[in-house]
């Protein structure tokens, strides 16, 4: 990139610093000083906008991950800053949410990035398998998980291309396989049952792909993986029971004996796990022998509401119940065709020193959602002036579509809280029906090059 390009950018950095609120008083001092502007960005410094490295690394802490790459581009001396942000393990990076999807137009081996920040789409080629071929059921820390044609999950790093294998499903204790004469893993045998019941009827001979379809339902991760110390949870079926495996674990550990679960957030090695019935369970998966503690005891009859629990920026533990119009509809054939919509979106705040232990909060202020097939997210617009306050991003995780009406147009849009609508993202739709579009927090560790498409 030629030093007037990099200039260019660097007034950019320059008034993006000024507005931001997480930089320090000192930095935008230093920016406001015209003379250090000047010198900055003369035509006689071809090697760029220099600063010392500590001082780019956090102004490119606060980049948008197309910002990142081009000023990673620019001369030597932001090139080593990049880097050395990008494999810093515990660098704090502040990335608007984008929606990875992925779409016949961009081919089978490769993902569409459309960030909220430039309402602008990318492509990213990932590794094989190919993508198209896989199903996603969930994404944390810039890392999203995935089901392969043989039902086997991978960790990836979208961004990074990084990719990591997880233990086989062969170790999750409804399953197990079938191989032929010549020793040919070719079909599975799936059992359902959890640890208080078993089904009458016998167990199932599923071909490899079909598997993933029947068994998984959602994956949380508890870190980024790229640290290399993390956890892994599935929820998966029947019954929508844990499994969860460290890194470097080379088989799933099962949860018994509890079911209904609905969506997952980590603190640390904590796992707060919520129902279909709104009920939280702690684990502490850190500890020798992992047990339950009971956080929040049943508050709901209906299972028909999704559950999502999510930690506000200030730390409180929140409550979401999204409702949609599908009650409308009776018939499976026309659930399969007609459109889904989110209709209604109720927070709750978890408050155990009430007596109702669950209060109703009826705005976000200047909060904001992001939940579907992802670790759900709050939070503050402020910092990411591109969103819009007192709105929940929603992509679609309801178990039936995602995994039985693959073709059915997905629930993905802007929901406003005040006024209970939906809007779309972008339009015309950009991404395919499956595998479902996430929500992905960019990861830029080991970035690869992002390719500008329509």
């Amino acid at each position: 990139m030629c030093w007037r390009s990099g200039n260019l950018l660097f007034r950019g950095l320059a008034n993006k610093i000024l507005a931001s609120s997480a930089c320090s008083l000192m930095m935008k001092a230093l920016f406001r000083r015209d003379g250090f502007l000047r010198r900055s960005v003369s035509a006689e410094n071809s090697e760029g906008p220099w600063l010392p490295q500590d001082i780019m690394m956090q102004i490119f802490s606060l980049l948008e991950i197309p910002d990142l790459v081009r000023a990673g581009s620019v001369c030597a001396s932001w090139r080593a800053a990049y880097t050395s942000l990008c494999t810093t393990a515990h660098s704090k990076l502040q990335e608007t949410p984008c929606l990875l999807y992925t779409s016949e137009s961009i081919g089978d081996r490769a993902m569409g990035l459309y960030s909220l920040a430039e309402k602008k789409a990318y492509t990213l080629t990932v590794p094989d398998p190919p993508i198209r071929s896989r199903e996603v059921i969930g994404s944390s820390y810039g890392w999203i998980i995935t089901a392969d044609e043989r039902s086997e999950l991978q960790l990836l790093n979208p961004i990074s291309g990084d990719q990591i294998a997880l233990p086989s499903v062969t170790t999750i204790g409804q399953v197990e396989p079938i191989y032929d004469d010549a020793g040919t893993l070719c079909q599975y045998e799936y059992t359902r049952y959890a640890a208080d019941w078993i089904s009458e009827t016998p167990p199932e001979i599923l071909d490899l792909n079909a598997l993933r379809d029947y068994l998984f339902y959602k994956a949380f991760l508890s870190s980024d993986p790229s640290t290399g110390d993390y956890i892994v949870v599935l929820i998966h079926l029947p019954d929508y029971q844990l499994s969860f495996a460290r890194g470097g674990d080379v088989e799933w550990t099962w949860l018994p004996p509890h079911t209904m679960y609905e969506d997952c957030q980590f603190q640390g090695s904590l796992l707060y796990a919520t129902t279909a019935l709104g009920e939280i369970h702690m684990y502490d998966l850190g500890a020798p022998a992992v047990a339950r503690k009971i956080i929040l005891d049943k508050v709901k009859r209906s299972v028909y509401e999704r559950i999502y629990i999510v930690q506000a920026p200030s730390g409180e533990l929140l409550q979401i119940k999204r409702s949609d119009d599908e009650c409308e509809h009776d018939a499976i054939l026309e659930l399969s065709k007609v459109p889904k919509n989110t209709t209604s979106i109720q927070v709750h705040k978890v408050d155990l020193t009430s007596e109702k232990n669950l209060v109703e909060v009826d705005t976000l202020c200047e909060n904001v959602l992001f939940i579907g097939r992802n670790q759900s997210l709050c939070l503050c617009a402020k910092e990411y002036p591109q969103l819009l306050p007192n709105h929940a991003y929603l992509t679609d995780d309801d178990y039936l579509d995602v995994s039985c009406f693959k073709d059915r147009r997905r629930d993905i849009g802007e929901f406003d809280l005040e006024n209970n609508r939906i809007k779309e993202i972008v339009s015309p739709q950009l991404w395919s029906n499956s595998p479902t579009p996430v929500w992905l927090v960019p990861n830029p560790r080991r970035m690869s090059r992002l390719a500008s498409h329509s």
